[in-house]
């Protein structure tokens, strides 16, 4: 170690907690012990120095000699300002290092024996402490940039000096660090040693401010999005409530809450919770947000897990049946059986119904009556004329105005997962370059697929295996195959005259009384009058024009009871014309001769059965075939395989062999505004050919349908029950009909298989035979058939010769 010039002297001592003073520096700091104001007031007052030491422990109050360190800094009192609450602020500057020799007393205030240390005096500077001190200023002007609440003018007034042991003692000053690193600068008395001890510290330091600096870059990293957007919305949130735009937290946990409770599968509830946190992220207003609360409100609409009890039981569904509805017998065994069996295997899913009649028998009436007897929520759509995809499957909900499929919302309307739902008329549906309806209702009516049905706006599978699916249709012509394939078709007749009485006194007359303010004895009906009105102003299957004009009885005598004060109005068969004015159907007279040339067929038409006459009319010619009456290709194909029959059997029939050259056939079905096609005209057609080239008459009271072939075979056709309804509408006594169709008759109604007899036939031969009694030359016996009717003229019917 150098020698120094060293002198002693007694001066006042402050003891510092946490800090050094280094020579050469102005420092101040602020001063709260009673002993170290004191010390620092003796210095003013005696215009002596101070000598600065710091304490190796922090935490004692009253420190003794063996509490300081050894080496400190002799200071002058530039400036004390005494601050409220006894605090001093005192401004202090290092003159020399100093070591306490002892201390010469502790109270009132310290004092101390100080051994001065002067400075060393300046060398030369050699090129290892230029290198030294340029390491230095570089290591501290990175420092500055680093480290916090350091201004680059620190380092001008370090930039002049060439000083080690100075620049050591302004940057260890200056620079944060630990006070016992600081002091071990203080105590290195050798300026180059001091100043590479400084380096090495600093580079330490530099080394915990870059980690820091790290660390510190790391957290802002890890700071995730949502907590930014958290501190985010908190401001918006302010700034709406500053706004008056309302809570959009409370609407938020109001969402959580609805999903928490509705009780739905975990994938719908994961992707439901995703929403609300998209909606958490959205500005107030913006489009986006609207289409998630839309979506989220439609999605929490839904009846996920809320069902009805059903009811099943038997016995009280089919009272409830029996008060709603008269005859369909067929239709509400199908429902009981449905009803037992549900009984027995509570988790058999949903079959698919389809009632299939002419308008006004009642399938829609019989599909709510079905919701009341299980007790199952009833919800209806309408399929007439959609022709949209998305009318079923819904829209993506990113499309303007999207909204969920019809399925989905008949579901929301009613409230329930497991309603009844029933689709009307869907063999009026149609289809367009926006797709095909029919086809995105086979995964709906289809029990092994429908558990997981998607709609578009959803997203979300939703389960439709508890849903009871009724369809209905006029005619199942119109519904595609692998549609039809899913559903159970169960049919409703026309219903006869009888049947009409019975639902008009049971059901339509007490609801149209009610329905006009009418008592029951405002309006009496006789059954005479109710038949007069089925027969005489009705022509239908089904009882809606039935409905309409007891209806237009009923204002009639509501007008009577109140402009001419009678008190009730009688209405009879014989004064129906007087309130609904003349008929407007006459029963269907039977001419009093038999014709030639004219012969009854059936046809079969969505309303109903009709009776369709054929007439032919042979002139002399050149063989031409004329057709007339708005025939489609079908009917026009059967005259011409009529005709080709004909010409083969010509010499058998009678006929001449060149007829085909000599004589024109044309052939005409009366009412040529009304479209006619279908493959049940042959046997008529041929009927009348055959008669009309013969002159022989055909017998009056007979109607018949089926189709020919080139062979002269009948095939089979369809809808007996409404053409035999027809026939006997019209005074038929005897039904012709392909033996196929013999089978048929079982599903016919009772009143008309007694009133009728049937003649089941399988060759044209056996028409002819009955229709015009032409035994032709190959039957040795003339055609007898066997027929079973049911009721009391059950027997075998022979058609006379």
């Amino acid at each position: 170690m150098t020698e120094h010039e060293c002198k002693t002297a007694v001066m006042p001592a402050l003891a510092l907690r946490g800090m050094t003073v280094f020579p050469n520096m102005l420092l101040h700091f602020d001063v709260g012990r009673d002993t170290s104001v004191r010390a620092l007031d003796q210095s003013m007052s005696g215009g002596q120095p101070i000598f600065l030491v710091a304490q190796k422990d922090m935490a004692v109050e009253e420190p003794g000699e063996e509490d300081l360190y050894r080496i400190g800094t002799v200071c002058t009192v530039r400036q004390l300002l005494r601050l409220p609450g006894d605090n001093v602020r005192v401004m202090v500057e290092g003159v020399s290092r100093g070591r306490l020799v002892k201390l010469t007393q502790t109270a009132p205030y310290l004092s101390a024996e100080v051994e001065e240390i002067t400075a060393e005096t300046p060398v030369r500077t050699s090129a290892r402490t230029e290198a030294l001190i340029r390491q230095t200023y570089e290591l501290f002007e990175r420092y500055i940039e680093l480290a916090p609440k350091m201004t680059p003018d620190i380092l001008l007034n370090l930039l002049s000096s060439q000083d080690p042991g100075y620049i050591a003692d302004y940057i260890a000053q200056n620079v944060i660090m630990r006070a016992g690193d600081k002091q071990a600068i203080l105590e290195e008395l050798r300026p180059v040693r001091r100043l590479e001890r400084l380096v090495q510290m600093l580079r330490r330091e530099l080394d915990v401010l870059e980690m820091e600096l790290e660390l510190q870059s790391k957290v802002r990293e890890g700071l995730t999005r949502s907590q930014r957007d958290y501190f985010l919305r908190e401001q918006m949130k302010v700034i709406q409530q500053e706004l008056g735009e309302g809570d959009g937290d409370s609407e938020l946990a109001e969402y959580r809450e609805k999903i928490e409770k509705a009780k739905m599968p975990q994938e719908v509830a994961d992707k439901l919770k995703k929403e609300v946190s998209r909606l958490e992220k959205q500005p107030f207003g913006s489009a986006e947000a609207s289409v998630i609360r839309n979506y989220l409100d439609v999605c929490l609409e839904l009846p996920w897990s809320k069902k009805t009890k059903e009811k099943v039981d038997v016995e009280a569904a089919r009272k409830i049946l029996d008060a709603d509805h008269f005859g369909l017998e067929k239709v509400k065994e199908r429902i009981l059986e449905f009803l037992a069996v549900k009984q027995l295997a509570p988790d058999l899913k949903g079959q698919i119904i389809c009632l299939v009649g002419p308008p006004g028998v009642g399938k829609t009436s019989i599909a709510m009556s079905m919701a009341r007897a299980l007790h199952r929520k009833l919800g209806r759509i309408s399929l007439g004329g959609v022709h949209d995809e998305a009318e079923i499957r819904g829209h993506r909900k990113t499309y303007i105005g999207a909204m969920p499929g019809r399925i989905i919302a008949g579901i929301r309307q009613a409230g329930v997962s497991n309603p009844l739902l029933l689709l009307d008329e869907i063999d009026k549906l149609g289809d367009d370059h926006r797709g095909d309806p029919a086809s995105a209702l086979l995964e709906v009516l289809d029990g092994e697929q429908n558990s997981t049905f998607r709609d578009h706006y959803l997203e979300v599978p939703y389960d439709l295996s508890e849903v009871l699916f009724v369809t209905t249709a006029n005619t199942t012509d119109t519904i595609p195959r692998p549609l039809l394939d899913r559903m159970e078709i169960i049919e409703l007749s026309s219903y006869t005259d009888e049947e009409k009485l019975q639902i008009a006194k049971r059901h339509l007359l007490p609801r149209q009384l009610h329905r006009h303010g009418l008592k029951k004895s405002q309006l009496k009906l006789t059954d005479g009058a109710i038949r007069e009105v089925i027969t005489g102003y009705t022509k239908e299957s089904g009882v809606r024009i039935l409905e309409r004009t007891l209806g237009a009885l009923c204002r009639k005598a509501a007008m009577r009871i109140v402009s001419e004060g009678v008190k009730s109005v009688t209405v009879t068969g014989d004064n129906l014309e007087e309130l609904l004015g003349v008929r407007r159907y006459h029963p269907e007279q039977l001419p009093l001769t038999e014709q030639v040339g004219v012969v009854n067929g059936l046809a079969w038409t969505s309303v109903g059965g009709e009776l369709l006459e054929v007439e032919v009319n042979v002139v002399p010619g050149s063989g031409k075939l004329e057709l007339t009456g708005n025939l489609g290709d079908v009917m026009k194909e059967s005259a011409h395989a009529a005709l080709s029959y004909i010409r083969s059997r010509a010499d058998r029939l009678g006929i001449a062999a060149d007829f085909y050259q000599t004589k024109d056939i044309h052939v005409h079905f009366p009412e040529g505004a009304v479209p006619k096609d279908g493959p049940s005209a042959g046997i008529a057609i041929t009927t009348a050919m055959v008669s009309a080239l013969t002159d022989q008459p055909v017998r009056r009271e007979l109607a018949m349908t089926g189709e020919v072939t080139l062979r002269g075979r009948v095939l089979p056709i369809g809808g007996l029950k409404e053409k035999t309804m027809a026939a006997l509408r019209s005074g038929i006594k005897t039904v012709i009909l392909p033996k196929d169709n013999e089978k048929d008759l079982e599903e016919i109604d009772q009143t008309v298989r007694a009133a009728l007899h049937f003649l089941p036939v399988e060759q044209v031969d056996q028409v002819l035979d009955a229709a015009l009694g032409m035994a032709l030359q190959s039957q040795e016996e003339p055609f007898e058939a066997h027929i079973q009717p049911a009721g009391p003229s059950a027997g075998r019917v022979t058609i006379p010769q």
